[in-house]
Protein backbone atom coordinates (compact mmCIF):
# COMPACT_ATOMS: atom_id res chain seq x y z
CA UNK A 1 0.00 0.00 0.00
CA UNK A 2 1.49 3.43 -1.35
CA UNK A 3 1.58 6.65 1.03
CA UNK A 4 -0.54 8.08 -1.65
CA UNK A 5 -3.41 5.61 -2.17
CA UNK A 6 -6.33 7.26 -3.28
CA UNK A 7 -4.97 10.22 -3.18
CA UNK A 8 -4.76 13.02 -6.27
CA UNK A 9 -2.49 15.67 -7.04
CA UNK A 10 -2.43 18.62 -9.28
CA UNK A 11 0.75 19.35 -10.82
CA UNK A 12 2.11 22.24 -12.33
CA UNK A 13 5.61 23.28 -13.51
CA UNK A 14 6.93 19.75 -15.04
CA UNK A 15 9.07 21.14 -17.89
CA UNK A 16 10.61 17.64 -19.12
CA UNK A 17 11.72 14.50 -17.86
CA UNK A 18 14.59 16.32 -15.88
CA UNK A 19 12.55 18.43 -13.95
CA UNK A 20 12.27 18.48 -10.08
CA UNK A 21 8.17 18.75 -10.64
CA UNK A 22 8.31 15.64 -12.86
CA UNK A 23 10.51 13.88 -10.15
CA UNK A 24 8.26 14.45 -7.25
CA UNK A 25 5.39 13.25 -9.73
CA UNK A 26 7.02 10.12 -10.55
CA UNK A 27 7.48 9.71 -6.73
CA UNK A 28 3.49 10.30 -6.03
CA UNK A 29 2.66 8.06 -9.22
CA UNK A 30 4.40 4.95 -7.17
CA UNK A 31 2.93 5.86 -3.97
CA UNK A 32 -0.81 4.95 -6.10
CA UNK A 33 -1.56 8.91 -6.30
CA UNK A 34 -3.63 9.86 -9.77
CA UNK A 35 -2.37 12.55 -11.55
CA UNK A 36 -3.03 16.18 -13.41
CA UNK A 37 -0.49 18.08 -15.08
CA UNK A 38 -0.65 21.51 -16.21
CA UNK A 39 1.86 23.60 -19.05
CA UNK A 40 1.68 26.82 -20.05
CA UNK A 41 2.47 26.87 -23.74
CA UNK A 42 2.71 24.32 -27.12
CA UNK A 43 6.48 23.34 -26.40
CA UNK A 44 5.91 22.21 -23.50
CA UNK A 45 2.67 20.16 -23.95
CA UNK A 46 4.75 18.37 -26.40
CA UNK A 47 6.83 17.38 -23.79
CA UNK A 48 4.62 16.83 -21.29
CA UNK A 49 2.34 14.55 -22.88
CA UNK A 50 4.34 11.10 -23.13
CA UNK A 51 5.28 11.62 -19.51
CA UNK A 52 2.33 12.09 -18.65
CA UNK A 53 1.03 9.15 -20.52
CA UNK A 54 3.38 7.45 -18.48
CA UNK A 55 2.13 7.96 -15.32
CA UNK A 56 -1.51 7.49 -16.82
CA UNK A 57 -2.49 11.15 -15.82
CA UNK A 58 -6.13 11.77 -15.79
CA UNK A 59 -5.71 15.10 -16.73
CA UNK A 60 -3.46 17.29 -19.12
CA UNK A 61 -4.33 21.00 -19.00
CA UNK A 62 -2.99 24.62 -20.63
CA UNK A 63 -2.13 27.40 -17.70
CA UNK A 64 -0.54 30.11 -18.15
CA UNK A 65 -0.08 31.14 -14.76
CA UNK A 66 0.10 34.84 -15.58
CA UNK A 67 -3.52 34.97 -16.90
CA UNK A 68 -6.43 34.63 -14.34
CA UNK A 69 -8.54 33.31 -17.18
CA UNK A 70 -6.66 30.27 -17.60
CA UNK A 71 -5.83 29.43 -13.87
CA UNK A 72 -9.55 29.59 -13.01
CA UNK A 73 -10.25 27.31 -16.28
CA UNK A 74 -7.80 24.65 -15.36
CA UNK A 75 -8.75 24.52 -11.57
CA UNK A 76 -12.67 24.02 -13.16
CA UNK A 77 -11.45 21.07 -14.83
CA UNK A 78 -9.92 19.34 -11.92
CA UNK A 79 -12.80 20.26 -9.86
CA UNK A 80 -15.33 18.84 -12.64
CA UNK A 81 -12.99 15.31 -12.97
CA UNK A 82 -12.59 15.37 -9.42
CA UNK A 83 -14.19 17.66 -6.71
CA UNK A 84 -11.88 17.61 -4.54
CA UNK A 85 -7.70 17.37 -3.96
CA UNK A 86 -5.05 16.19 -1.46
CA UNK A 87 -2.25 17.83 -3.08
CA UNK A 88 -0.96 20.63 -5.38
CA UNK A 89 2.94 21.11 -6.48
CA UNK A 90 3.57 24.58 -7.44
CA UNK A 91 6.87 24.26 -9.40
CA UNK A 92 6.69 27.61 -11.26
CA UNK A 93 9.37 30.30 -11.55
CA UNK A 94 10.70 32.24 -14.47
CA UNK A 95 12.71 35.89 -15.15
CA UNK A 96 13.91 36.99 -18.18
CA UNK A 97 17.65 35.46 -19.30
CA UNK A 98 18.45 38.96 -19.35
CA UNK A 99 18.06 39.74 -15.63
CA UNK A 100 20.30 36.41 -14.43
CA UNK A 101 23.83 37.91 -15.45
CA UNK A 102 25.71 41.27 -14.29
CA UNK A 103 24.50 43.43 -11.52
CA UNK A 104 21.18 42.74 -9.04
CA UNK A 105 20.94 47.10 -9.31
CA UNK A 106 20.48 46.57 -12.71
CA UNK A 107 17.21 44.71 -12.93
CA UNK A 108 14.56 46.28 -15.25
CA UNK A 109 11.23 47.43 -13.85
CA UNK A 110 9.49 44.84 -16.46
CA UNK A 111 12.13 41.75 -15.18
CA UNK A 112 11.29 42.80 -11.93
CA UNK A 113 7.37 42.99 -12.48
CA UNK A 114 7.79 39.35 -14.50
CA UNK A 115 9.51 37.78 -12.10
CA UNK A 116 7.79 38.32 -8.74
CA UNK A 117 4.45 37.28 -11.10
CA UNK A 118 5.43 34.13 -11.87
CA UNK A 119 7.48 33.18 -9.53
CA UNK A 120 5.86 34.60 -6.54
CA UNK A 121 2.45 36.28 -6.74
CA UNK A 122 0.68 32.70 -8.88
CA UNK A 123 1.35 30.49 -5.81
CA UNK A 124 -1.38 32.97 -4.30
CA UNK A 125 -3.29 32.62 -7.43
CA UNK A 126 -3.14 29.05 -7.40
CA UNK A 127 -3.84 28.63 -3.62
CA UNK A 128 -7.06 30.82 -4.22
CA UNK A 129 -8.60 28.25 -6.97
CA UNK A 130 -7.04 25.13 -4.96
CA UNK A 131 -8.30 26.30 -1.22
CA UNK A 132 -12.06 24.44 -1.34
CA UNK A 133 -11.09 21.40 -3.48
CA UNK A 134 -7.60 21.17 -0.82
CA UNK A 135 -10.01 21.74 2.24
CA UNK A 136 -12.64 18.93 1.43
CA UNK A 137 -9.66 16.72 2.10
CA UNK A 138 -7.41 18.42 4.51
CA UNK A 139 -4.49 18.42 1.85
CA UNK A 140 -1.16 20.30 1.07
CA UNK A 141 0.02 22.57 -0.86
CA UNK A 142 3.93 22.52 -2.24
CA UNK A 143 6.06 25.01 -3.80
CA UNK A 144 10.29 25.14 -4.63
CA UNK A 145 12.24 27.77 -3.52
CA UNK A 146 15.70 27.84 -3.27
CA UNK A 147 18.91 29.17 -0.95
CA UNK A 148 19.25 32.64 -3.34
CA UNK A 149 16.12 33.49 -1.36
CA UNK A 150 17.80 33.47 1.99
CA UNK A 151 21.74 34.29 0.98
CA UNK A 152 23.30 36.25 -2.10
CA UNK A 153 23.63 33.77 -5.16
CA UNK A 154 26.37 35.22 -8.15
CA UNK A 155 24.05 35.60 -11.29
CA UNK A 156 20.57 34.63 -9.32
CA UNK A 157 19.90 38.18 -8.75
CA UNK A 158 15.99 38.97 -9.75
CA UNK A 159 15.25 35.18 -9.04
CA UNK A 160 16.38 35.40 -5.30
CA UNK A 161 13.96 38.59 -4.76
CA UNK A 162 11.08 36.66 -6.33
CA UNK A 163 12.24 33.10 -4.51
CA UNK A 164 11.97 35.47 -1.25
CA UNK A 165 8.62 36.82 -1.73
CA UNK A 166 7.43 33.12 -2.30
CA UNK A 167 8.60 32.22 0.79
CA UNK A 168 6.96 34.62 2.30
CA UNK A 169 4.10 33.58 0.79
CA UNK A 170 4.09 30.23 1.93
CA UNK A 171 3.77 31.66 5.23
CA UNK A 172 1.28 33.91 5.08
CA UNK A 173 -1.01 30.75 2.96
CA UNK A 174 -0.07 29.15 6.05
CA UNK A 175 -1.38 30.76 8.29
CA UNK A 176 -4.55 31.77 6.02
CA UNK A 177 -5.25 28.10 5.01
CA UNK A 178 -4.32 26.06 7.95
CA UNK A 179 -7.71 26.82 10.00
CA UNK A 180 -9.51 24.42 7.01
CA UNK A 181 -6.47 21.86 7.72
CA UNK A 182 -4.53 22.66 4.40
CA UNK A 183 -0.52 22.45 5.06
CA UNK A 184 1.80 24.98 2.62
CA UNK A 185 5.21 24.13 2.55
CA UNK A 186 8.10 24.88 0.39
CA UNK A 187 11.72 22.68 -0.14
CA UNK A 188 14.29 24.80 -1.06
CA UNK A 189 16.33 21.92 -2.97
CA UNK A 190 20.50 21.92 -3.16
CA UNK A 191 21.37 22.90 -7.30
CA UNK A 192 19.88 20.41 -10.07
CA UNK A 193 20.75 20.63 -13.42
CA UNK A 194 16.83 21.30 -14.77
CA UNK A 195 15.90 23.66 -17.87
CA UNK A 196 15.59 26.55 -15.03
CA UNK A 197 19.10 26.27 -13.91
CA UNK A 198 20.71 26.34 -17.50
CA UNK A 199 19.70 29.95 -17.82
CA UNK A 200 22.16 30.68 -14.90
CA UNK A 201 25.07 32.08 -15.77
CA UNK A 202 28.20 30.08 -13.82
CA UNK A 203 25.62 27.72 -13.06
CA UNK A 204 28.52 24.44 -13.12
CA UNK A 205 30.59 26.41 -11.13
CA UNK A 206 27.77 26.79 -8.48
CA UNK A 207 27.44 22.89 -8.79
CA UNK A 208 31.35 22.27 -7.73
CA UNK A 209 31.21 24.73 -5.41
CA UNK A 210 28.25 23.14 -3.14
CA UNK A 211 29.59 19.62 -3.93
CA UNK A 212 32.75 21.34 -2.32
CA UNK A 213 31.17 22.74 1.16
CA UNK A 214 27.91 20.88 1.64
CA UNK A 215 28.66 18.86 4.87
CA UNK A 216 27.86 15.56 2.83
CA UNK A 217 30.33 16.35 0.28
CA UNK A 218 28.14 16.02 -2.30
CA UNK A 219 24.71 17.35 -4.34
CA UNK A 220 21.07 15.69 -3.89
CA UNK A 221 19.74 14.21 -6.28
CA UNK A 222 16.18 14.90 -7.71
CA UNK A 223 14.89 11.69 -6.38
CA UNK A 224 15.65 13.18 -2.34
CA UNK A 225 13.82 15.92 -3.27
CA UNK A 226 10.94 13.76 -4.95
CA UNK A 227 10.84 12.05 -1.12
CA UNK A 228 11.66 15.15 1.12
CA UNK A 229 7.81 15.85 -0.88
CA UNK A 230 6.43 12.79 -0.55
CA UNK A 231 6.72 13.25 3.29
CA UNK A 232 5.27 17.22 3.04
CA UNK A 233 2.04 16.01 1.12
CA UNK A 234 1.43 12.75 2.41
CA UNK A 235 0.05 12.09 6.30
CA UNK A 236 3.95 11.98 7.21
CA UNK A 237 3.94 15.39 6.98
CA UNK A 238 0.30 15.68 8.99
CA UNK A 239 1.89 18.43 11.35
CA UNK A 240 3.77 20.69 9.55
CA UNK A 241 3.37 23.69 7.29
CA UNK A 242 4.57 27.05 6.93
CA UNK A 243 7.67 25.28 6.46
CA UNK A 244 10.99 25.86 4.31
CA UNK A 245 12.49 22.25 4.35
CA UNK A 246 16.07 22.18 2.85
CA UNK A 247 17.13 19.54 0.73
CA UNK A 248 20.50 20.21 0.13
CA UNK A 249 23.05 17.99 1.72
CA UNK A 250 23.60 20.50 4.42
CA UNK A 251 25.09 23.58 2.30
CA UNK A 252 22.66 26.17 3.83
CA UNK A 253 23.53 25.69 7.52
CA UNK A 254 27.35 25.97 6.20
CA UNK A 255 28.81 30.02 7.70
CA UNK A 256 32.39 29.49 6.08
Amino acid sequence: MGLMDGKRALVLGVANDHSIAWAIAERFAREGARLAFTYPNEAIEKRLRPLAASVEADLILPCDVTRDEEIEASFAAVRERWGELDAVLHAVAFAPREELKGRFVDTTRSGFQTALDVSAYSLIAVARRAEPMLAARRGALLTLTYFGAEKVIPNYNVMGVAKAALEACVRYLAADLGPQGIRVNAISAGPLRTLSSAGISGFKTMLHHHEERAPLRRNVAPAEVAAAALYLCSELGAGVTGEVLHVDAGYNVIGM
